[in-house]
């Protein structure tokens, strides 16, 4: 395993990696290019992967000339987790960070996001996702911070201090390059391909990650900061219905690849503690006039109820359709491998 032989406190060399899909965001994605290549210290190597989009490559590749980034096409299936293990496979340093296309990392994120890996049991990170609303001072009142998740970002309930976690958040997170590797990737059967909303490859990942080695961890390191811009259509009720949905089909493919005492670990917490713990705190807020309360609570109460009935869809259709459960992943071992398996037409 990169780094077993690793001095406490030994820098390693960290490559990272932002995926982008659409040349809409191409200002967006170049001030994410510019707040990863402005850390201290530096990563050594910077590749943004291009979503299989011509235009953005091209693009991309004309307008980073005079720059160290390196730009990839993704040889993987169209989508989100395609896309990423081409980075992996693609990285040159014991340490692959991600960083959202949407997001712009503060000083301090990779330093504090790398530190952790001075413990050979450290397998992942994991920073602290802040959401950056379309307008200064516009975080929706109806929306509660239990439910931040829904825009990418982290929500109230995860730790205050650096911690064990399950898994990650995908706009900010770090693994060891060789054990990702050895375990298969990223697994495209899970996760979002373009605009779709659904997710969950970092959790279905890092449950294979700790499960490959007994008595590692992942950690979730609040100091280390990205900034998420929030587009204006992710702040309406309609999106928030939408990826509540999207996470309960995603959290069955979840569940069918790596069991439901792992799968669901983390939900099973937020739904029996954080958010009847919200509940609470919000009607109190109603009672003492404040209207955006009972917001909260009805939003509360749909996104628990309409993620819940999103799992439960998900989980007949996969017993109606014959889909294996948390079978062997389909890839396993050497870089090459990955490379391979990236490489195949999403018909194969």
């Amino acid at each position: 395993m990169t780094g077993t032989t690793d001095r406490p406190g030994a820098q390693l060399g960290v490559t990272v990696v932002i995926c982008a899909y659409t040349e809409r965001r191409w200002p967006q994605t170049r001030a994410a290019l510019e707040s990863a290549l402005g850390q201290h210290p530096a990563p050594r190597q910077v590749l943004l992967v291009v979503d299989h989009n011509p235009a953005l490559a091209q693009l991309a590749a004309q307008e980073l000339t005079d720059t160290p980034v390196d730009v990839l096409e993704s040889t993987g299936s169209p989508g989100l987790s395609g896309a990423r293990n081409t980075g992996l496979a693609a990285a040159s340093q014991p340490v692959t960070a991600f960083l959202d296309d949407d997001a712009e990392a503060r000083p301090g994120w990779l330093e504090y996001l790398v530190a952790p890996y001075s413990a050979t049991s450290v397998l992942a990170t994991g920073g602290s996702v802040r959401p950056r609303w379309p307008q200064e001072g516009s975080r929706p009142r109806w929306l509660p911070p239990e439910f931040d998740w829904v825009v990418g970002c982290s929500y109230r309930g995860l730790p205050e201090a650096t911690e064990t976690v399950r898994n990650p958040i995908g706009a900010s997170m770090s693994l060891r390059t060789d054990v990702a590797l050895a375990v298969g990737g990223f697994d495209d059967a899970v996760g979002r391909v373009g605009s779709d909303q659904r997710g969950c490859e970092e959790t279905e990942l890092a449950i294979r990650l700790t499960g490959s080695q007994p008595g590692s961890v992942i950690l979730y390191v609040p100091a280390s900061v990205v900034d998420h811009h929030v587009a204006p259509e992710r702040v309406k009720v309609g999106y928030f219905v939408r990826r509540c949905w999207r996470e309960g089909l995603s959290k069955a493919d979840v569940v069918r690849l790596v069991g439901s005492s792992a799968g669901l670990q983390r939900e099973r917490r937020h739904t029996a503690i954080i958010l009847p713990t919200a509940l609470i705190r919000d009607l109190g807020s109603l009672v003492t006039g404040d209207v955006g309360g009972g917001g909260r609570m009805i939003a509360t109460f749909a996104g628990l109820s309409t993620a819940a009935a999103g799992y439960l869809v998900g989980r007949v259709r996969l017993a109606v359709t014959g889909a294996e459960t948390h079978g062997p992943h389909p890839l396993r071992g050497s870089r090459q491998q990955i490379m391979s398996a990236s490489a195949r037409s999403p018909q194969d």
